[in-house]
């Protein structure tokens, strides 16, 4: 069973920074996708960003493109860098995994087998 845990949600004024943490066994991040989703409340899960733990290469939903950045920190935590945030942003967090699979890694919820319960960010105007 894999155990994914988030924190560093929040609440945050807009412009603000806010950066999310995801911590998990290194075992499970040997070779894997590592993504990050949101969902708002009445909306669809959204695919923020995803990289790949061994592969080069990083995507990143177009609602977020050049203000967020996914990143590993040493072994086991999986980090997601909010820049610029926007109320828009305001949702619950998931980070989310895919083991066993070479890159490109997409940002379909529907592949991925390992989820967090999340950590909700506020952005207020």
């Amino acid at each position: 069973q894999v155990t994914l845990v988030e924190s560093g949600g929040g609440s945050v004024q807009a412009g603000g920074s806010l950066t999310l943490s995801c911590v998990t066994s290194p075992k499970i991040l040997r070779w894997a996708c590592v993504a990050w989703f949101r969902q708002a409340p009445g909306k669809e899960r959204e695919g923020v960003a995803v990289m790949h733990t061994n592969l080069a290469g990083t995507k990143y939903g177009d609602s977020v493109k050049g203000r967020f950045d996914i990143s590993r920190e040493q072994a086991s935590t999986l980090l997601l860098q909010m820049n610029n945030v926007k109320p828009e942003d305001t949702g619950m967090y998931y980070c989310a995994i895919r083991e066993g699979v070479d890159w490109p890694c997409d940002l379909d919820s529907r592949e991925y087998e390992g989820w967090g319960r999340g950590t909700q960010v506020t952005v207020s105007s």
